[in-house]
């Protein structure tokens, strides 16, 4: 089975006062389409640096990053920013909507920065309200909505590209226990059902049962579990 994202060899270090911080050391993972995997390990492994390397924010001093069969570190600034936008989708613990929008403008938003027609981009985003279950509440703004709600919201803005990579860094790290599994369940068959690959950092234990596969991070290295 070809995969949608493969890392090879990544290397990240820091520059932070007298002592470098060794964020990642050699890690080489694949994702394939239609699994969600679960990057589990504590604050500070080196989860959201794997993150951010992988879905191209950051750079590795080391390695490779492969989305799609393209290779990262041939693209050019503004193509690394244009497959972003097209084949990469985030997801934070944050949330990250904007305030004064709705939650239909929300969805839209990286719909319109890639200059979907009217009809196309509503039609969309309709049908990604649908299915995060809150067409009725397409008019709210974040603050009217539940923490559960603003996260469904934020999972159907990075679903709107059809990106074919899902990256999501502790997406249910301000939500209680119950409405942090509702949303891991939902992003498992979101993942399911459109066939893209999702990387997901936690270090919530309860989660791990939600994900086809799962990877311990452990002082910026992969380990096994026992070792995590």
């Amino acid at each position: 089975m070809s995969a949608l994202a493969v890392a090879e060899n990544i290397s990240r270090t820091f520059a932070r006062g007298a002592s470098p911080v060794h964020a990642l050391r050699g890690v080489s993972l694949e994702l394939h389409a239609g699994e969600l995997v679960a990057l589990v390990g504590r604050s500070g492994s080196g989860k959201t640096s794997l993150l951010n390397v992988i879905g191209g924010l950051d750079r590795p001093d080391e390695g490779e990053v492969v989305i799609d069969g393209r290779k990262l570190s041939e693209l050019g600034e503004a193509a690394r920013q244009r497959l972003r936008r097209e084949q990469v989708g985030f997801v934070f613990q944050s949330f990250g909507l904007l305030p004064f929008l709705s939650a239909r403008e929300n969805v839209g938003v990286p719909l319109r920065m890639l200059r979907w027609r009217t009809r196309a981009r509503e039609a969309r985003v309709t049908e990604l309200l649908t299915t995060v279950g809150l067409a009725d509440h397409a008019e709210h703004r974040p603050p009217e909505l539940s923490g559960g709600q603003q996260q469904r919201v934020a999972i159907a803005r990075a679903l709107a590209p059809e990106p074919r990579l899902l990256l999501a860094d502790e997406p249910t790290g301000q939500l209680d226990s119950e409405t942090g599994q509702q949303v891991i369940a939902l992003l498992q068959r979101l993942v399911h059902e459109s066939g893209s690959a999702a990387l997901v950092a936690t270090h919530d234990p309860a989660l791990v049962s939600y994900a086809d596969r799962v990877l311990y991070l452990r002082d910026g290295r992969l380990v096994d579990g026992a070792s995590a």
